[in-house]
């Protein structure tokens, strides 16, 4: 399983002239914990993360020290916290060296990525523009995934009852789905992906409950804000 296979396909994103403000309330209503920034060209030049924006001068949280801190602490060091604290836009809070995987990348090593780092998500690039982006959730969906050992032909069974419903999504316009947010166990379907309205959501369902075999059909989804 690669990451293309799990990660998210419509990212939310942002230019590097964006406000800090924007951003700040894109986190809110979106729920979310971070952004990419990218270029015109769908290159990603940073990352815009809540953390980035735990220290500033509007909320009154800007980095304090003790007064001898600040008298050893380095000009530069001292500049750079200023900008951080309050820059109005997106490109001088952004943090530059950002991690990120290809959409060949085992999700394997994306994990052993995670967890090495200390960071809950990478962006996935192909052909070095942004084509998604997986989060330590994803990999916690793609877990869900694996089918324990069952009775004889019981994974072989729900295998062919997947396949048959990513296939049947993926010939539909309206059915924008990852793999991994269709899992099947035991002729149970269960669905972890997002929808956009309800005329939706029930499409999904109608086309789960129409694949041969299934027994039954677990709803996960979640509206998009």
């Amino acid at each position: 399983m690669d990451a293309v296979d799990v990660m998210t396909h419509d990212v939310i994103t942002v230019g590097e002239d964006a406000s800090i403000i924007e951003v700040a309330r894109l986190l809110a209503e979106q729920r979310i914990s971070a952004v990419p920034v990218v270029d015109r060209d769908r290159r990603v030049i940073g990352m815009v993360s809540e953390g980035d924006l735990l220290h500033r001068a509007e909320t009154g949280t800007e980095r304090r020290r003790a007064w001898w801190l600040d008298m050893l602490a380095a000009t530069n060091q001292l500049a750079r916290e200023y900008v951080k604290s309050h820059s109005q836009t997106v490109k001088d809070v952004m943090t530059r060296d950002v991690i990120s995987v290809t959409d060949t990348t085992p999700v394997g090593d994306i994990a052993v990525l995670l967890e090495t780092k200390g960071i809950k998500r990478v962006p996935v690039l192909c052909e070095g523009k942004l084509a998604g982006i997986v989060s330590r959730a994803n990999l916690v969906q793609a877990l869900a995934m694996t089918v324990t050992e069952g009775p004889a032909g019981a994974a072989n069974d729900d295998r062919v009852v997947r396949e048959k419903l990513l296939a049947e999504l993926k010939s539909q316009r309206w059915a924008e789905v990852a793999p991994a947010n269709v899992t099947v166990r035991d002729g149970v379907v269960h669905l972890w992906n997002s929808y956009a309205s309800e005329d939706e959501r029930r499409a999904f369902l109608a086309a789960a409950h129409n694949i041969p075999g299934v027994r039954r059909v677990e709803d996960h989804m979640r509206k998009v804000p």
